[in-house]
This record gives C-alpha cells, sequence and structure tokens, in this order.
C-alpha cells in the first residue's frame, strides 16, 4: 500500500531523515518508534505533503528527495490536500484541534472534501459509537476539552476524512494511563474495521504490543525492523534502542 524509497530530508542543511525504506501493506499495523529528534514526526509530514512548507524560523525550505508511493501512485509531488484525496490522512501531534469550533465543527471539518452525505453521517455514527465522549460533547468548544478528549477529537476527525491509511503521531503524548489504554484500545478498533495504521509513538512497550511490524527510528535512519519477537531477539536493538 505504502512504499517509501531513498526518502532524504534536509531542513537548513541539517539531515533528518536519511535514505529511508519502508513499506506498509494493506490491512497492516505499523510503528516507528525512537528517541526524540529521530526524524519520526518528519517521515509522516513528508509522506502527508506536508514537509515541504517553510517552517516558522526556517532559513530555508526543506529539500525533499526519494520517492513515496501509495497503492502504487506517487505522493511525494502532490499537495496535502491532494494526498488527503489519496486516502492518506494525518492525525497530528499534539491533536490541533479547532479551538474555536464545536466538537461537531471540528469532525465536519474532517469531511471537507468529501461528497458523499450519507457516507459522512455513517462514518460520523461510527466515530460517536467509538467515543461516546464527543457525541456528549459534540456542541462544547473543542479548547475546553480535556487532553484525552483532544486526541479523541483529532483522531475522529482523521476518519471524518474517510482514511485508507491512517497516520497517528504520538497519540499517548501527555495521557494518563486508563485514557491511554482507551485510545489504543479504539486505535486497533479501526486496525480491525480494514483502515491501515502507520504508527509513531514514544511508548516503546506500547506499540511493541500492538504492532504487527516495528520499525526503529534513530539518527534519521531504520536502525533495525521487523516483528515484536524478532526485535526482542536482538539484544543490542532491545537495550540500545528500545530500551527493555
Amino acid at each position: 500500500m505504502l512504499e517509501i524509497k531513498n526518502l532524504t530530508v534536509h531542513f537548513n542543511g541539517a539531515l533528518v531523515i536519511d535514505d529511508l525504506n519502508l513499506t506498509v501493506k494493506d490491512g497492516e499495523f505499523i510503528a516507528v518508534v525512537g528517541p526524540n529528534g529521530a526524524g519520526k514526526t518528519t517521515l509522516l509530514r513528508a509522506i502527508s505533503g506536508l514537509v515541504k512548507e517553510h517552517p516558522p524560523g526556517a532559513r530555508e525550505h526543506p529539500h525533499l528527495s526519494g520517492t513515496i508511493r501509495f497503492d502504487g501512485k506517487r505522493i511525494d509531488k502532490l499537495k496535502a490536500y491532494g494526498v488527503v484525496k489519496r486516502g492518506v490522512i494525518l492525525c497530528p501531534e499534539r491533536r490541533r484541534p479547532f479551538t474555536e469550533m464545536t466538537v461537531f465543527e471540528n469532525l465536519e471539518i474532517g469531511a471537507y472534501l468529501r461528497k458523499d452525505k450519507k457516507g459522512i453521517i455513517k462514518d460520523l455514527e461510527w466515530t460517536y459509537k467509538l467515543f461516546p465522549a464527543l457525541k456528549e460533547r459534540e456542541k462544547q468548544l473543542a479548547g475546553t476539552l480535556s487532553g484525552g478528549e483532544q486526541q479523541m477529537l483529532a483522531i475522529g476527525r482523521a476518519l471524518m476524512s474517510k482514511p485508507k491509511l491512517l497516520l497517528i503521531d504520538e497519540p499517548s503524548l501527555g495521557l494518563a494511563p486508563m485514557l491511554k489504554d482507551t485510545v489504543f484500545d479504539r486505535i486497533k478498533e479501526i486496525q480491525r474495521s480494514g483502515v491501515t495504521i502507520l504508527l509513531v509513538e514514544q511508548d516503546v512497550s506500547v506499540a511493541l504490543s500492538l504492532a504487527d511490524r516495528i520499525y526503529v527510528l534513530a539518527h534519521g535512519r531504520i536502525a533495525a525492523e521487523g516483528t515484536k519477537e524478532k526485535l526482542m531477539k536482538d539484544t543490542d536493538v532491545r537495550e540500545i534502542y528500545l530500551g527493555l
């Protein structure tokens, strides 16, 4: 479904992603783990068509090379909305809700590019079923929600875009353990519904427990890749990169 070959990204001359290769098969749950600064968020932004933007404070535009294909077609030259149209949807780090809009309006915005009204209604009902708290607070301003509720809203908004591939960046960040468990249970349920998942996550133990395969990212390069069982057998990977 997703094939990344020789992806390299520079910011202001600094190498952030270095000749990275990664694949995701239809229906898989893939996790990318690694330390802060490893390039995990940049990877998701590159897939989403956002890395071409001029970041605040940057002296120059990022430089991206390599190829990113989705369903056999290149998407690395597309604008972000073109990537969304193909069915690749990013649920960003730190939730980023539209704080002055209601929960319902945030979910509605997620379906902005869609024209299938019946499908939108069906997906809204499913989102409310996954996250009942959003239904209870649908008229509430998103900025007044708790961190956990905002994370649910961010995932719900992404679902309203009808993803084939859902990219999720650090969903556990700042969440209490009980809420974290709930969020990851719902993400697994989303995968079971037929949505392919590419997750970036700091909590290595959670990533290992959920994912079909794991990529370990360090200094912008893939340091290791495989199933939980394969990675745990490698002492160096387990101790140096996973901290286990």
